[in-house]
């Protein structure tokens, strides 16, 4: 009898490991507590896959032998107690995928902040070098999808510490991590060790003929390298130790793998700001690994298109430049993206707090900031962290109301950074619906 796979959550990741487990001869059944998207639907209805929604039907779920849950749905949840219970295994769509891809090489990206960056400059460096490399992940299509409807010999996959949780045999060729700092504690009782081991657990399986790639200068990462079973090559990134797999060092960016020596200039990088150049480092040593030729890795930073709600430029409107970087939901996106603010700035900040700590923002604020805009239903904590430093901080209530605040507040060079700091499920559908409607909000200014 074929064995019984149950898909927790209906959205891109759910959809994807449903259409892969059906390919793979698994009897299939898919259950999601609210609604599906029309697009969803569509799809697993022409693959007959059996599907719920609006509920979760309990006896149609723990008869699973195995079961893939979103990375959405935390431990907590009543169900995902009662399957525990059971014994039943979970497991990611990472996993599932993991599986089914055969001899194809994998580079999986985590990190808490710059991931996303990153995997897109890999999968753009190794495209522009001439490897047939899918991006998949947290970032567009589900890595389960692309394995059932288009295999590749090489998947660059962004994965987030929820995915992980919920590995088992997952073996990337070649692991990121970019950073670690904190976010998401929520889903960790509130314990930091508890989210590092969540995303040290990339090179759990790893094997001696595997890469390892992470940031030599944050603290955290470093502070734990000695407390995993690391079996992998090491090849640190640094601006500090000019002894790591690559390094900047006077505005040049050098890469050393094996033998082989890269260098450039990092004022061709289309990515700007500091920490970008860590994410460039990362993508570089990556590439090298993977033998791609240096001048293609030297093309492919300077052609490197920036994300949409990442430090995005929107316009300039009688001399006030409004960025776009509703991607930041934690403190320190917000941060960098401040680090690489040259005027003075006009912050648009707030949402739904994941129990942040504005401290770490307090210099970099007084330094950059003259005036905060809150964007959330709930800004007291904003208010209590910077009244004083700040001399002007406006509460608002929609992305018009805050690009029209910012813009009375601004003078002719000021630059208006939306950069919340926040999740956006307040006000917003997610972080793209909040970037979007300040878009829309600055081009009706």
């Amino acid at each position: 009898m074929a064995k019984r796979l149950v898909i927790l959550g209906g959205g891109e990741s759910g959809v994807g490991a449903a259409l892969l487990g059906k390919q793979k001869g698994y009897d299939v059944f898919l259950s999601d507590g609210s609604s599906l998207k029309e697009v969803y639907r569509n799809e697993l209805q022409q693959a007959a896959i059996d599907w719920e929604e609006g509920g979760h039907t309990e006896t149609l779920i723990l008869n699973a032998d195995e079961i893939v849950k979103s990375p959405g749905i935390p431990e907590k949840n009543e169900l995902v107690k009662r399957i525990r219970a059971k014994d039943i295994p979970v497991i990611s769509e990472i996993e599932l995928a993991y599986r089914f891809a055969g001899d194809s090489r994998i580079v999986a990206i985590t990190g808490s902040n710059g991931k996303t960056t990153t995997t897109s400059l890999i999968h753009h460096i190794l495209k522009t070098g001439g490897l047939d490399a899918a991006l998949v992940g947290n970032i567009g299509e589900s890595f389960a999808k692309q394995v059932a409807l288009d295999p590749k010999p090489v998947y660059v996959v962004e994965v987030s510490s929820f995915q992980l949780d919920d590995i088992d045999r997952f073996r990337p060729y070649i692991a990121v991590l970019t950073n670690i700092t904190e976010d998401h504690l929520d889903r960790y009782e509130y314990n930091f060790n508890n989210y590092i081991a969540s995303k040290f657990r990339i090179i759990k399986n790893q094997e001696a003929t595997d890469y390892f790639i992470y940031n030599e200068d944050d603290e955290v990462t470093k502070a734990s390298l000695d407390k995993f079973n690391i079996q992998s090559i090491q090849l640190p990134i640094s601006m500090e130790n000019e002894n790591s797999a690559a390094f900047i060092k006077d505005g040049d960016m050098y890469i050393r793998t094996g033998e082989d020596f890269i260098n450039m200039s990092i004022y061709d990088f289309t990515l700007k700001g500091k920490h970008n150049q860590y994410n460039t480092m990362a993508a570089g040593v990556t590439a090298a690994t993977m033998d791609i030729r240096k001048e293609k890795i030297r093309e492919a930073v300077q052609t490197f298109q920036n994300l949409e709600h990442r430090m995005e430029h929107v316009a300039t409107i009688r001399g006030v430049e409004f960025i776009n970087d509703s991607k930041a939901t934690n403190v320190n996106s917000t941060w960098y993206a401040l680090e690489s603010m040259t005027k003075p700035t006009i912050l648009i900040l707030g949402g739904v707090d994941k129990g942040n700590d504005y401290s770490t923002m307090t210099e970099m604020v007084k330094e950059k900031v003259k005036t905060i805009i809150c964007l959330g239903v709930d800004n007291k904590k904003i208010h209590e962290a910077f009244s004083g430093i700040v001399p002007n901080i406006i509460d608002t209530a929609s992305a018009a109301e805050a690009a029209g605040a910012a813009f009375a507040h601004a003078e002719k060079g000021d630059v208006v950074l939306l950069s919340p700091a926040c999740a956006s499920f307040d006000l917003f559908k997610n972080y793209e619906d909040r970037g979007t409607q300040f878009k829309r909000a600055v081009i009706d200014l």
